[in-house]
C-alpha cells in the first residue's frame, strides 16, 4: 500500500481533538477526516475515523481492517503531524 499526499489540518482544541488528517491511498483513493485525537491518559495521539449516529447505531464511513493496515495509516499521520507540529509550534503549543 502506498500513501501519499498526506494533509494534516489543525484546530482549537476540543474535548481532546487537535486536527484531521486526510491522504491518498495507492495513487486512487482519497480519505479524509480522520480526526487525530490527543490520548488521555498517555503522551501521544491516536486517530479516529468517521462514522455517521443514525438513531442508536454508528456506520463507519471507512476504516483499516487489520492491525498492519491500522499501524500503517497511523504512522504515515503522526510524520506528517510531527512535521506541522515542529512548524506551527508558537501557534499550537500542544
Amino acid at each position: 500500500m502506498k500513501i501519499s499526499e498526506v494533509s494534516i489540518e489543525l484546530v482549537k482544541p476540543k474535548d481532546g481533538l487537535i486536527g484531521f488528517a486526510s491522504m491518498v491511498v495507492d495513487d486512487g483513493l482519497y480519505i479524509g477526516s480522520i480526526g487525530i485525537m490527543k490520548r488521555i491518559n498517555s503522551e501521544g495521539y491516536r486517530l479516529v475515523y468517521p462514522n455517521k449516529k443514525v438513531a442508536d447505531k454508528a456506520f463507519n464511513y471507512f476504516y483499516p481492517i487489520n492491525t498492519m493496515t491500522g499501524s500503517f495509516i497511523e504512522s504515515e499521520v503522526m510524520k506528517k503531524l510531527t512535521l506541522v507540529m515542529k512548524t506551527n509550534e508558537s501557534i499550537f503549543p500542544y
